[in-house]
Formats: C-alpha cells, structure tokens, sequence
C-alpha cells in the first residue's frame, strides 16, 4: 500500500509539473498572439518561449558557447530555412529576419519601421541618440552633424592626426613586450575620437571615460535586470558618470563660448553647440550630450575590433598578408618627394586593403543585428508582422550564408575581386536612411592603422587558441595577448579559423 501510494504522489508530481510546463509555454501565446484575432494565423512559424524570458536563455547560451550560430540554426532546424521566425526577444514579441531581402526591405521602408531598439539599449545610449528619436529628428540631426564627421574636408583633417597617433603607438607597443593588443587598440581608437569631437588629449580623462565605456558596452545585450551584480545595473551606474562628465564638459565650453575667449580649434563639441536647424533652433544638452555618448562609444569600439581582427586573419593568411603589404609599398613609392605622410588620394587608391577591411567587417560582423518596429502591420514573404512588434535584421545570418558567399566563415579578401554585394546582402554599417553616420571615418582609421603596420610591423599572439568570446562583441577572451615587432619574423602556417 505504501509503494502504491509513493507511485500515486510520484504521478501526481509529474502529472503537476506537465501541466506548469503547458501553461508556463502558452502564457506569452496567450499575451501576445491570441489578442491579433485571426492575424495570429498569418504569424511567421517560430515560439515566444517562456514568460518575461522568452528565448533570450537560448540566444545567450549560444552566444557564450563555441557555436554562436546554434540559435538560429535551432529555428531553422524547426521551421524551415525561410528567412522569418517570431520569438520572443529582449522583453517583447518579435521577428527575426536572416534573408538579405527581407533585411533591405525593413532596414529601407521607414514608412513602415522605426526603430525598435530595447528599452535597455535606449536608457544606456541615449533617448535623445540616433537609436532613439523619430525619423524626423534622425533626418535632422543626421544632416547637422554629418559634415564634421564624414565630409571630405573633414576626413582631410584627421588624417595627419591619426597617422600620427598610429605610429606612436605601434612604436610605444613594440616596447612594451607583452600586451592586449585589443586593449590598447581600443585606448587608441577612443584618443582619436575624444581628439576629433572634444579636443581632449587628457589621458587621465581618456581612460576614465574609456573604462566607463566598458561597463556601458557590457549591459548593451544584457538582460535588463537592474539589481545590484548585473551588468545592467552596472551599465546604468556608468552611463550616469559618463552623462555627468559631458555634462561638465559641455557648461564648460557654452561658458567659454559666452565669454569668447577660446582659442582652440573648432571640434565637434563645438559644431553640436553652434548648429541651428533652418528655424533657427539649436540642440539642448541632453541632445548634445546623448549625440556625444553615441558617436564616442561607436567610434572607437568598431574600429578597434576591425583593426585587430584584420590584423589577426592577415597574420593567419602570408599570402593575402603579402599582397596587402605589396600594395602599401607601392603606394608609398608612388608618393611625391615633398609629401609628408598619407593622404586621402593614398587612401582612395588602396583597393586590396579595402578588401580586406570589407572581408573582416563581413566575417566578424560587429553589430550581428539592427532593431526596428512595426509602425503598422506588414506583409512580408506571405507573413504578418504585427503593429508594435519588434524586428531583427540578423546580419551575422545573411553574412554567414553559403547561399551567399562560398565557404562564408573562411577569411578570403579576394571573394571582392571583381564582386558586387547585392543589396541587402552586405551590411557591416546597416542600410537605408539611418545607416552608420560614422563609418567613413572609421574605414579610415582601420586604413591608416594597417598601412603602417603592414610595412612595419608584425603580430606575434601568445595564446593563438584563445576561446573566442561573442558578446558584446566577438573577441578572443585574451584580448589578444601578443607582441607587436619590428623585425620580421617567418610567417605561422595558415590555420583553420572560425567565427
């Protein structure tokens, strides 16, 4: 009697359990599909998982593991291999799409998404950046402070200061012995653009501020838990210090500005405080100041991630590492006698080099998705994406794609020979209306930075093997422990490389 009745509880627990699960894999259905009515039918096939968590356990467990792209393979694995999935990502219902033409149709149809960033992502960036204002304001704002940051005359500008920099640094690292290559790449990254928007060559401030970028970046793609130990709750803190110290920065300068008596160059402080829209009205500071957080965060962690996986694979690969390096060569026998260092005409003329740059920015994909939302329902590939609901534009997928490019997670600069991305199928900076407004100036910094090292330099890992970290960004978990040399040394044979 007694066995029979620990089977009975033993049922009745399993029984109980079932039945939580069931209910537990309908609540977010029952939230968010079955109040569409009969919309619901015409939903793309996928799962909104769990309540409150939906598939973010499945998306981080990937991206922490060796096999990042598992997560989506999991939903292709289930629902086909057709470009469109609905999950339940980042606290709201939303669509996936991995296929060049459904990226391009929502990254440029601005009548039908806006953006759709995390309510995270905007408190840490900014509710009045890029990511976070209307279409109009982006339109406005975009063409305020596109000039200063990627016209012609201003990309002339920053040349001699970055190249000057550049070459500093690789000499002072070359002495250093052991370093994290990625560490100080970003510490160079970060001093052009504090040079470039704030005039700032303070390196107490830089590496303050630099720091508090760090925790920012790291609570970017966390889960917004805002509690003591999260990166959230740490991002947060972060954001504050930073926002009090432009803001510091910013009455500092109006007081200047209203007493005249700056002498210094005009940076792009100083073009955000001056800029008047055609109705005469200027930025506030927390437009300024959200403006500046963005640009000085993006500015300088793409660039550093590009240049050290760039400089990685042409480690890994002598024969494109020659070629690229023959090409700088002759760029700089072609120099007239009187020029002193590069100039935009060198750089416009370093076609294999900006193959390389494109084939790193295509294999690392550092922003692996852009977020959008539904202004009103939409049609897609026979599939509704409802009103509100968010939508991911998954470049890692449509960069990663055999369909697309042959043997896609293979480093090869020459797959760009004679090669046209079609749209849609090329997106390192994002596409449409609100693509990268900074990307101009960070292919040039990766351009001046890679000319002198392949001439100079070579790069010489201490832990070639290291696990490779994925987010907020792909990196070797080392950092890239290494040595930079002046002298060369013979070449590691090519290795297989993934990422």
């Amino acid at each position: 009697m007694e066995v029979g009745s620990m089977w009975m509880v033993l049922l009745a627990i399993l029984v109980g359990l079932v039945s939580v699960k069931w209910v537990l894999e309908r609540v977010n259905w029952w939230l968010y599909e079955s109040q569409l009515g009969d919309k619901q039918y015409s939903l793309p096939p996928g799962d909104l998982g769990w309540p409150f968590i939906g598939n973010m356990w499945s998306f981080l467990r990937a991206f922490k593991s060796d096999d990042p792209d598992s997560f989506i393979r999991s939903f292709v694995s289930r629902f086909g291999h057709i470009g469109i999935y609905k999950a339940f990502m980042f606290g709201n219902p939303s669509v996936i799409v991995t296929m060049p033409e459904t990226c391009k149709r929502v990254l440029n149809d601005d009548d039908a998404f806006k953006p759709g960033w995390p309510t995270a992502t905007v408190e840490l960036i900014g509710k009045k950046s890029f990511i976070g204002i209307s279409y109009e304001e982006h339109k406005r704002l975009r063409r305020l402070t596109a000039a200063p940051v990627n016209g012609h005359e201003a990309l002339s500008l920053y040349i001699q200061y970055i190249e000057e920099n550049v070459i500093s640094a690789l000499e002072k690292w070359s002495n250093m012995g052991d370093i994290e290559f990625l560490t100080e790449l970003r510490r160079l990254t970060f001093r052009i653009i504090m040079y470039i928007f704030l005039s700032s060559e303070s390196e107490e401030e830089m590496e303050a501020l630099e720091r508090e970028y760090t925790t920012l970046n790291y609570g970017v793609r966390a889960m917004a838990i805002n509690i003591p130990g999260f990166a959230y709750y740490k991002a947060l803190k972060a954001r504050k210090n930073l926002v009090a110290v432009f803001q510091s920065i910013v009455n500092k300068r109006r007081k200047q500005k209203k007493m005249n008596n700056s002498t210094k160059k005009k940076d792009m402080l100083d073009a955000l405080i001056d800029v008047k829209d055609e109705k005469g009205e200027t930025l506030d500071d927390e437009e300024i100041i959200d403006i500046m957080l963005m640009y000085l965060n993006a500015g300088h962690e793409s660039s550093g991630h590009t240049i050290m996986w760039a400089t990685i694979f042409l480690q890994r690969h002598p024969e494109f590492l020659e070629k690229a390096k023959a090409e700088q060569e002759r760029i700089i026998k072609k120099r007239p006698p009187t020029q002193n260092g590069l100039s935009l005409k060198d750089i416009r003329e370093m076609d294999y080099l900006s193959k390389v740059i494109d084939e790193t920015l295509r294999l690392v994909s550092f922003s692996l998705m852009v977020f959008r939302e539904a202004i009103t329902d939409v049609n897609i590939s026979g599939y509704t994406i409802p009103k509100g609901w968010k939508v991911l534009t998954w470049f890692r997928s449509v960069h990663l794609d055999p369909e697309i490019y042959t043997n896609p997670k293979e480093f090869n600069p020459s797959r760009w020979d004679d090669y046209a991305a079609k749209a849609g199928t090329f997106l390192p900076f994002g596409a449409g209306s609100r693509l990268c407004p900074g990307n101009d100036l960070a292919k040039l910094e990766i351009a001046i930075f890679l000319h002198h090292f392949l001439l100079n330099y070579q790069l010489e890992r201490l832990n070639p093997e290291s696990k490779i970290r994925y987010l907020p960004h792909s990196r070797p978990a080392d950092n890239c422990l290494a040595r930079i040399k002046k002298q060369p040394v013979s070449l590691p044979k090519e290795e297989k490389w993934n990422i």
